[in-house]
């Protein structure tokens, strides 16, 4: 018998054909195609390289074995500084830094990282036709790393603007820049966060990327797949200065902002309404009677301030500024600052286990100040046993209340080795929250008493002055009585 043949009809090449179509058109979806983008974006990026005469008689400052890498590391600005071989520090008449940019405007403005250009006294900007041309300073801001320069040029390719708060967390994203001087180098990757809060930066809300970033791409554009500019490349978390898949941008709108004002002022004017605050903890929330951890717990507030004009007080959670909502502390600094000083914004804090609203006008924010006083160190008086949290505290005198701004208070003398408490020797106790509830702290026998009456797995919440700060302090099951 011989074997079937298998025969093969128009009908069926027809589906193979059809089947093999929908499979391509799938793995284009899950594979993006940045060609295109490539094409019409990458002639707006530029190369920025800068001059800095370098001040200095003596030779350049070592750093030997250094213990604490992670905390060196950490953060990282990736902007190589790069010097002529075989001189030494004495010798070297300049040095060079290597950054990217991107064309805003088709007469030649630019936007870049502040500290890319911070310090140069010369700014070289390489075009993708090959052209270098001068550029100037039109402002810069440090708070948040932005700068805007210029170039004389006309008709320049500028790049279009998106909307960063549109971007979703796993979207394709493209960065264009110099990585280690090599030009148009073109790199992708996904969004894997956004609204990221990095130590000492508190107001940008960052867009964490795996957007391969190494030194040179500082200042260049993060696309998203519609060929839009949606941030600026300007961190990384690294260990070892180069890439290790944790990258940061600027958001777009955060540099739009920025670089209006820059072109309008020269300088960036932001709010303020002088609070100091501290992150609300599930405990904490619990403590205040909160219904989750959200918001930006006040722990002092700045006399004559705007914020004491309007009636905020120590202790009040803030959970909208100008009917924004403030779910994390970090978002209130953001949203203070991007504030108009001058202008009225309305304020709903939690006080006491009810929601109220106020009224701010906000001022300017000034640059940092030092403080010149060094705070006072209470002396304490003589020392009482050990109460349930395994401190021992002491009232304090009507000289030391006055030394310290204070109308009541109860100082830790001392603290014993199984305390849950964290709190030292020479804070001073303040109030004691708990559910929602609270309580100046006036005598001892008063905090004791306190103490004495809650279930063993109570959460409190301690308002407690260090020095010149106020914080918040939460004991999670203060355990059984002793």
């Amino acid at each position: 018998m011989k074997a079937a043949r298998a025969v093969v009809t128009p009908a069926v090449t027809f589906l193979l054909a059809a089947f093999s179509s929908v499979l391509m058109a799938q793995a284009a979806r899950e594979l993006p195609d940045f060609t295109r983008l490539v094409d019409e974006q990458g002639n707006a990026v530029v190369n920025i390289s800068t001059t800095q005469a370098v001040r200095r008689s003596g030779a350049a400052p070592q750093v030997p074995g250094i213990e604490d890498e992670e905390v060196l590391e950490f953060f990282r600005r990736f902007i190589p500084r790069q010097q002529p071989p075989g001189q030494s520090p004495r010798e070297r008449p300049e040095s060079r830094s290597l950054g990217s940019g991107f064309i805003i405007s088709a007469d030649g403005y630019i936007l870049t990282n502040a500290h890319v250009v911070e310090g140069a006294d010369e700014i070289n900007v390489k075009l993708t036709d090959k052209r270098e041309l001068k550029a100037k300073v039109i402002g810069a801001d440090r708070r948040t790393d932005i700068a805007l320069i210029k170039v004389d040029a006309a008709g320049l390719p500028a790049v279009r603007f998106g909307d960063a708060s549109k971007l979703k967390v796993g979207e394709w994203v493209l960065a264009i820049g110099s990585p280690f001087g090599f030009e148009n180098t073109v790199t992708a990757g996904i969004v894997s966060a956004k609204g990221r809060s990095l130590p000492q930066e508190n107001f940008v809300p960052f867009i964490q990327t795996d957007v391969a970033i190494n030194p040179g791409n500082s200042g260049g554009p993060l696309f998203n797949m519609r060929g839009e500019v949606v941030g600026i490349n300007s961190q990384i978390y690294s260990r070892t200065g180069g890439f290790m898949g944790l990258s940061f941008a600027i958001p777009i709108d955060v540099a739009i902002d920025i670089q209006k004002q820059l072109r309008e002022k020269g300088r960036v004017a932001r709010g303020r309404i002088g609070v100091v605050i501290q992150e609300v903890t599930r405990d904490l929330a619990t403590s205040f009677g909160l219904d989750r951890a959200r918001g930006a717990l006040v722990n002092s507030v700045e006399k004559g301030s705007p914020a004491d004009k309007a009636g905020v007080e120590a202790t009040d959670i803030i959970v909208t500024f100008d009917g924004k909502p403030v779910e994390s502390s970090s978002d209130l600094p953001r949203l203070v600052g991007s504030t108009r000083p001058g202008s009225t914004a309305s304020l709903e804090v939690w006080r006491k286990g009810t929601t109220k609203k106020l009224n701010v006008t906000v001022a300017e924010l000034q640059e940092e100040r030092v403080a010149a006083n060094a705070p006072a160190k209470a002396k304490p008086q003589a020392e009482v046993a050990a109460n349930r949290l395994g401190i021992v505290v002491s009232e304090l005198s009507a000289e030391q209340k006055k030394g310290i701004g204070v109308s009541s208070g109860l100082v830790v003398t001392d603290v014993r080795p199984d305390s849950k408490a964290d709190v030292r020797k020479g804070d001073v106790l303040l109030t004691m929250v708990h559910k929602g509830q609270h309580t100046e702290l006036k005598s001892v026998e008063q905090f004791n008493k306190l103490l004495a009456g809650l279930d063993k797995n109570a959460v409190i919440t301690l308002q407690v002055r260090r020095g010149e700060s106020v914080a918040f302090v939460t004991i999670s099951g203060i355990g059984d009585k002793g």
